[in-house]
């Protein structure tokens, strides 16, 4: 008999990630990953984890439907894993509001909870929500759960949360919230079991993919972080802005013709390493390019960074490590030794021969501030998560 399966959902702007996690030991063990790329026709669906691998074009249109797409997604995966094993799925959902402050079992209220968070995410929020209820269509039998990329920030202080503004747009939900929250949980505790000491002092995380933010973690805690009311805040990413002059939004508005929908595609889809270089949203491409506006962009990435994880030591009061994470973060050299120059006078510094080899522990040994590189796992955080609550919404024996 099959050992029992989880899946998980991870889904992004463009792109879905699915983790498959056996069961049968101490906790989820992950037995599979793959990626659905929705960015152009055909749709690709690429199983990069498991008993085997492919990359293969899907059938269905990227216009289709996701029950479509996930029903032939389905298929697939049962080529190679039992999926009538499966007992229970989870989703990384984007936007928990002041709501949520850990996972929750999908139920027709928590459904409609998400829904009602769309206008404080109105990018992400429906990607998860879309999965759900495909899911709910093809497997109505199977609990759903739902981790929040919001919940791991809720610790934050009411004069982190709290812009300029208004009292009564405070309450009315236009505040700080901080995203990534799934993968600064994942980081918090590899950090807790390779460095305990270092973990229980003040460190910065940071997740440098084509999303990027960074945490401030006091003992494990979020203290404070660089994305806000949005995912647009904080630092330039891939294609998005970063924090950018209000008053540049305003200009655009009164003198540029612009209008909501083309400011939302100007600060999501076109500005970030795309915009600055004109080349590439992709810094392996940048690092590869000897054009001038390829370095322009890396520079202003990596000085942003480098600023933000100064503001956030100020937040927790001084800094004893920094952890990269995520793609950038994991795997690109260069961008860390970029921003650790920036650092010195901070203490930071690195190894060149352990950051070239993208080690854990990347810091040198007489360095004030350590430094590391650890993967992320999401999916992991999520599965442990649908574990824990569908649990819990088990009757008791």
């Amino acid at each position: 008999m099959s050992e029992p399966l989880l899946v998980t959902f991870n889904a992004g702007s463009s792109t879905v990630k699915i983790g498959l996690f056996a069961l049968g030991g101490q906790g989820p063990r992950r037995i599979g990953k793959g990626v659905i790329d929705f960015r152009e026709p055909p749709l690709r669906f690429r199983l990069i984890e498991g008993p085997d691998t492919f990359d293969i074009a899907l059938e269905a249109r990227p216009d289709a439907a996701l029950d479509v797409v996930l029903a032939e997604a389905f298929r697939r995966l049962s080529w190679h894993f039992d999926l009538d094993s499966v007992v229970a799925m989870g989703h990384r959902i984007v936007h928990g509001g002041d709501r949520y402050a850990g996972p929750v079992l999908i139920d027709d209220a928590a459904l409609a909870a998400i829904e009602a968070l769309v206008p404080l995410a109105p990018l992400h929020q429906p990607q998860g929500l879309g999965l759900i209820r495909a899911i709910r269509r093809l497997r109505p039998e199977l609990p759903q759960t739902a981790s929040f990329d919001t919940a791991f920030h809720r610790t934050h202080a009411d004069v982190v949360r709290r812009f300029a503004i208004p009292r009564a747009m405070h309450d009315q939900g236009i505040k700080r919230y901080g995203f990534h929250g799934l993968s600064y949980r994942y980081i918090a505790g590899e950090l807790a079991r390779r460095a305990p000491a270092l973990a229980r002092g003040r460190v910065v995380v940071a997740h440098l993919g084509s999303g990027a933010s960074l945490c401030g973690l006091e003992n494990g805690v979020s203290r404070d972080t660089s994305m806000g009311f949005s995912a647009l805040d904080g630092i330039p990413m891939a294609t998005r802005c970063g924090a950018l002059d209000p008053g540049v939004l305003l200009h655009l508005l009164a003198q540029g013709g612009y209008d909501a929908a083309r400011l939302e595609d100007l600060l999501y889809r076109r500005s970030g390493l795309l915009g600055v270089s004109g080349i590439s949203a992709d810094s392996r491409e940048l690092l590869d390019s000897d054009r001038p506006e390829a370095r322009e962009a890396l520079d202003l990435f990596c000085f942003r960074i480098a600023g933000e994880i100064a503001r956030l030591a100020s937040t927790l009061g001084g800094l004893d490590a920094v952890v990269f994470t995520a793609g950038i973060g994991e795997h690109q050299p260069s961008i860390r030794a970029a921003v650790a120059s920036r650092l010195a006078w901070l203490g930071l510094a690195l190894d060149e021969s352990a950051n070239a080899a993208n080690a854990v522990r990347i810091s040198r040994a007489d360095a004030r501030v350590a430094a590391f590189a650890i993967p992320t796992d999401e999916e992991t955080v999520i599965a442990e998560d649908a574990l824990t609550v569908v649990k819990l919404a088990q009757p008791a024996a």
